[in-house]
C-alpha cells in the first residue's frame, strides 16, 4: 500500500488515469464503478489504480475522519458479488495532518472484462466511462494472454456449434444491462466473449462456455457429470435404489439435482410452537444445495471423475474432484476464498444458484443446526473434497 508521502502525490497528480478522488462516504454506486475501472485497466498500466475517500476534486483532503464501518463497506466490494469477476483490493486508512483518507488499491484483473451490474467501466483519462464495443473486444482479446485458470482455456477441438445459444441469450440478459444489450450490435463471436465463453483468439469456446451452454459438456470433459445413488442401507454393498447420472449444461444438471433432493428427502411431522405440528426434513434442502453447488463450482473440470452424490439411509456424502485451492487450507475453509473455476463462480452468481461468495458453507452449517442435523463432516485434500452430512436425529 501507499505511504503517506506516496499518497500526497497522488492527491496532487490531477491527470492521473491511476486516481480517482471522492467526498462521499456512502455512493457505494461510484465506489463500485471505480473499482471496477481500475480492474479493467484498459491503458494496460499493469500496476495498481487507487480510489481515494477523503480528497475533493482538487486533491484537498476534506477533513475526514474514516470510520472502521466505512473501511468494512469498501472491502465488501470485493465479495458482494455485483462486480464480477471478484475483484482483488486492499483497503486502508492514512492519516493525514489535514484529515484522514480512506485508501483502496485496486490491482489489474487477469479475467476482463470486470463488470459491475453488468455493466463494464473504463478509465479514460482522468475520468470513468462505460466501454465502447471496440473497447470491450480489446479486454476480452487481452483475456487470452493473462488467463491462467482452466475454465478460461480454449477448448479449441469445440465449435460455436457446439453451444445453445438460446441457453446463452438467457444468462446474458440476467447478466447485462438490458439498456446496453437493446443498443449494441455485436456479432454473437463478440457476446460469447465478452462473458468469457468464447477466446477471440483461438476462435473457439473455453472451458466455462461449454460447461455453461454446451449440447454436450462430457465430448469434451469427460468428468463433467454427477453420478448420483440412493441406497435404502448405510452401505454400498446392496443395489441402489435409485440410479442416475446428471450431465449437460450447468442448468440442467443444478435442475436435475434440485429435483432428485427434493424427491428423496423425507419429511417427519413434529409438534412446533403452540402445540402446532410442522414439517421438518431430514436435512435442509439448501444446505444440500450449498454443498451441492459449492462442489460444483470448485471440481477440477481437468480431472476424469465425475462428482458423486451419495445418499444413504444415515447420511449423505457429497465427493468433487480437486481437493483445497489456491490460498485455502484446512484451517481457513470457512474464512477464505480461491476459485479453482472464476467463471463458472461469476456465473452461478449472476443466476442465483450462488447468493455470496465465501459463506455457503457457514450458510449450511447454520442450516443443518437448526433443523437438527449433526455437524457435517469436511476432510479435503489436495485431491478430493468430500462432505459428509448425516440425517436428522432428533
Amino acid at each position: 500500500m501507499l505511504t503517506p508521502e506516496q499518497l500526497q502525490t497522488l492527491l496532487l497528480d490531477l491527470e492521473s488515469d491511476c486516481v480517482e478522488r471522492t467526498i462521499s462516504t456512502s455512493n457505494t454506486d461510484k465506489f463500485a464503478q471505480a473499482v471496477c475501472a481500475f480492474a479493467n485497466d484498459l491503458p494496460h498500466h499493469r500496476k495498481p489504480g487507487y480510489l481515494l475517500i477523503g480528497a475533493d476534486d482538487k486533491g484537498v483532503p476534506a477533513g475526514l475522519t474514516v470510520t472502521d464501518q466505512l473501511l468494512q463497506n469498501l472491502a465488501a466490494l470485493r465479495s458482494d458479488g455485483n462486480i464480477l469477476p471478484s475483484p482483488m483490493l486492499n483497503v486502508e486508512k492514512i492519516s493525514l495532518p489535514n484529515g484522514e483518507i480512506a485508501v483502496v488499491e485496486v490491482h489489474p484483473s487477469n479475467m476482463p472484462p470486470v463488470r459491475y451490474k453488468g455493466q463494464v467501466w473504463v478509465r479514460v483519462g482522468p475520468r470513468k466511462a462505460w466501454a465502447s464495443e471496440q473497447e470491450e473486444r480489446t479486454l476480452s482479446e487481452r483475456r487470452a494472454s493473462l488467463a491462467k485458470t482452466f475454465d478460461a482455456q480454449a477448448l479449441r477441438e469445440a465449435k460455436i456449434s457446439d453451444l445453445s445459444m438460446r441457453l446463452f441469450d438467457e444468462y446474458r440478459a440476467q447478466t447485462i444491462d438490458a439498456e446496453i444489450i437493446a443498443n449494441n450490435h455485436r456479432t454473437s463471436e463478440e457476446k460469447l466473449a465478452s462473458l468469457r465463453c468464447l477466446d477471440l483468439t483461438a476462435h473457439a469456446p473455453t472451458v466455462a462456455g461449454i460447461l455453461l451452454f454446451g449440447d454436450n459438456p462430457r465430448y469434451f470433459l469427460p468428468g463433467a457429470y454427477v453420478q448420483f445413488l440412493k441406497f435404502s442401507g448405510t452401505s454400498m454393498t446392496e443395489r441402489p435404489e435409485d440410479e442416475f447420472v446428471a450431465s449437460g449444461d450447468l442448468r440442467s444438471v443444478l435442475e436435475t439435482m434440485r429435483q432428485k433432493i427434493m424427491a428423496h428427502n423425507n419429511r417427519a411431522i413434529v409438534q412446533g410452537e403452540g402445540f402446532r405440528d410442522k414439517e421438518v426434513p431430514d436435512y435442509p434442502e439448501w444446505a444440500l444445495r450449498e454443498f451441492f453447488h459449492n462442489a460444483i463450482m470448485h471440481r477440477d473440470y481437468q480431472s476424469n471423475t465425475p462428482i458423486r452424490f451419495y445418499w444413504f439411509s444415515d447420511r449423505i456424502e457429497i465427493q468433487s474432484p480437486g481437493g483445497l485451492y489456491g490460498e485455502v487450507t484446512k484451517e481457513t475453509l470457512e474464512r477464505r476464498n480461491s476459485y479453482r473455476n472464476p467463471i463458472l463462480a461469476e456465473a452461478m452468481r449472476s443466476m442465483g444458484y450462488v447468493n455470496r461468495y465465501g459463506y455457503g458453507i457457514q450458510r449450511a452449517k447454520v442450516l443443518l443446526q437448526e433443523n437438527g442435523n449433526p455437524p457435517p463432516e469436511l476432510d479435503p485434500d489436495d485431491k478430493v473434497f468430500p462432505i459428509t452430512i448425516y440425517r436428522r436425529t432428533a
